[in-house]
């Protein structure tokens, strides 16, 4: 079975097109270009929350219709980042309801006058549910945090004298049994204790529900036609590297596309046209994990040209989208990259920061990646939600491997695996992968953290969403994350890993460290005997003292280049487990529940 699988993921090749995103419309990054411009909307934004009992004011006066500061008082509030936080006041803290964001925005002329540009408004992440009016106009909503959506509002600035326009974001963070991540409120009717319609938001996950505008809101254009998406496969057929790539367009049936490959010195290695094709790069330089290989992180640029004859004349664009040539394929008993054993050395994340909350903020993220490869890790789960597009983007220059997990986090109550939510999931899984799929370094889809996957309806609503997933994109493996006995886990069977989040002598035996490596033992032994997958040990450890972080000195990973290998410390011992050769994946020599490699 194991090898049947491994052979499956490596040879999809050109095969992958039949599984096209139920979603209409690309989300490429925003990338300025040739024929692609681009202005950045962070910084100060009006800001109001609605403090009225029902916190429908902003609807019923119509606040989105003139400029805010006309209907009442208003706040500087800095975009992105979370508004619970910048503030002084506890009311804002906690405040669970809408809230509204306003910005004038001065575009350039031509983007005004020129009616052969097309003007699009990109918003990175609004947390919870949106809804967007530009010049008192509806143009957009959308429903979940984490995952960008836009809206082209060029008939809406090209329709006047005016240069500028008013952006208005109302924004609701309230969570409900069917929201991603669900959560419920709960109203407190005791009188003698609560005031009048007092209510809060209750929530079954472990971090604060930071809302607001978590990053950065964007203007761009494009050419009236347009590159409108780009997918990329790749594979490896002995030392020639394959790329599989199919191209979308929009605004003309009747266009020529031209297509590059650039390897990292700017020489082009290979060229096609068409929508749909495949690069074949001889001697091609593999995509490595960080500490798997003395050049980790190996890019392409994938330029793409498009010339099209429209009825106003000839119209030109350009996208170049960073490849990494990689595979990725999952056995009985291991996790392969570029058909190596790979082993997830690494932590979960979150985006959580003082006085941002969830606010984008590069310094942030510069930091956390060079304590990521001081630690000598390889790795991290987007722990509970999607991560910002530029992190992924580090992630794929730097050789840091992701489990991308959907906000599918605290589904516990029974009434989160009925229909409505399930849709939602499954559409949440189509926003995640229509964003990620080019990225390298996404290697596995995670649909979701700590989910009752004993309840009755969990079976089929983990199969539905796993399966949703796979069809969308066969070439990743797919995984959720269990806390649940694996003889009552109903959605196991599905997964392609086995990932297991567990804290022994914390939640139970609390103190008694001499018991973990028996009931660890235990734990992975009965996972593997019944399911014959890899496992992970997603999560672990214990409490700790709250405010106390300290860096002491710097560990200095070893890669090995060659020569004399050094003794791994230790071996797993016991019928189901190995230690892996430190020749197949330097530094670490972890256990890995399978069957042992003849040279270990």
């Amino acid at each position: 079975m194991g090898a049947r699988r491994a052979g499956a993921w490596t040879a999809l090749g050109p095969l992958l097109w039949g599984c096209a995103l139920a979603l209409r419309g690309g989300m490429l990054y925003p990338r300025e270009g040739p024929s692609r411009e681009r202005k950045d909307l962070d910084g100060l934004w009006s800001f109001r929350a609605d403090l009225s009992d029902s916190r429908r004011l902003g609807f019923e006066q119509q606040w989105y219709r003139r400029p805010l500061r006309e209907s009442g008082p208003t706040l500087d509030m800095p975009v992105p980042s979370s508004f619970n936080d910048v503030g002084q006041d506890a009311q804002l803290r906690n405040f669970v309801g809408w809230v509204w964001y306003e910005r004038e925005a001065v575009l350039p002329q031509r983007w005004t006058q020129d009616l052969g540009t097309r003007v699009v408004l990109r918003i990175g992440s609004a947390h919870y549910y949106a809804i967007v009016w530009v010049n008192g106009v509806h143009v957009a909503e959308h429903e979940g945090g984490h995952l960008p959506f836009e809206a082209d509002i060029s008939k809406l600035v090209q329709s006047g004298p005016l240069s500028s326009c008013r952006i208005t974001v109302a924004i609701n963070n309230t969570l409900t049994p069917h929201t991603l991540p669900p959560g419920t409120i709960l109203y407190k009717t005791d009188t003698s204790k609560y005031p009048k319609g007092y209510f809060v938001q209750d929530i079954n996950f472990d971090f604060f529900n930071y809302a607001g505008l978590h990053r950065s809101v964007i203007l761009y254009t494009t050419p009236t036609t347009y590159i409108d998406d780009i997918t990329v496969t790749t594979g490896v057929d002995q030392d020639t590297g394959l790329v599989n790539y199919q191209i979308l367009t929009q605004g003309s049936e009747h266009v020529r596309l031209e297509v590059r490959l650039l390897d990292a010195e700017g020489r082009e290695v290979a060229r096609g046209t068409g929508g749909q094709g495949q690069l074949q790069v001889p001697a091609a330089h593999l995509w490595w994990p960080y500490l798997m290989h003395e050049h980790p992180a190996y890019l392409y640029s994938l330029e793409v040209s498009m010339t099209a004859q429209t009825d106003a004349g000839p119209v030109s664009d350009f996208y170049a989208l960073p490849v990494g040539i990689r595979t990725v394929a999952v056995t009985e008993s291991q996790f392969l990259i570029n058909g190596k054993p790979f082993y997830f050395h690494g932590v979960n994340k979150h985006e959580d920061a003082d006085v941002r909350g969830k606010g984008f903020d590069w310094p942030l993220l510069v930091k956390d990646f060079n304590l990521l490869r001081w630690l000598g890790a390889n790795a991290f789960r987007t722990s509970h939600y999607p991560y910002a597009e530029e992190v992924m983007q580090l992630c794929d220059r730097q050789g840091i491997v992701v489990i991308d997990e959907c906000p599918g986090v605290g589904i516990v109550l029974p009434q989160s695996f009925g229909n409505a939510s399930l849709q939602h999931h499954l559409r949440v899984m189509e926003e995640l992968v229509r964003r990620d799929k080019n990225h390298p370094a996404v290697v596995m889809w995670s649909v979701a953290n700590e989910p009752s996957s004993f309840l009755k309806p969990a079976g089929y609503y983990l199969k539905t969403v796993i399966a949703h997933t796979k069809a969308l994109d066969p070439t990743r493996p797919v995984t959720y994350v269990t806390n649940s006995n694996y003889a009552a886990d109903l959605g196991a069977p599905y997964v392609d890993v086995i990932c297991v989040n567990s804290y022994y002598s914390w939640y139970h035996d609390y103190g008694h460290l001499e018991v973990v490596q028996l009931q660890l033992r235990t734990q992975f032994e009965s996972w593997y005997r019944t399911y014959q997958k890899p496992i992970i040990q997603s999560e672990y450890g214990a409490e700790t003292i709250a405010g106390f972080h300290e860096v002491s000195e710097p560990v200095q990973p070893f890669l090995w280049t060659g020569g004399p290998l050094p003794q791994p410390p230790h071996c797993c011992q016991g019928q189901a487990s190995a230690c892996l050769h430190p020749e197949r994946q330097p530094p670490f020599w972890p256990c890995f529940w399978g069957s042992c490699p003849p040279s270990a």
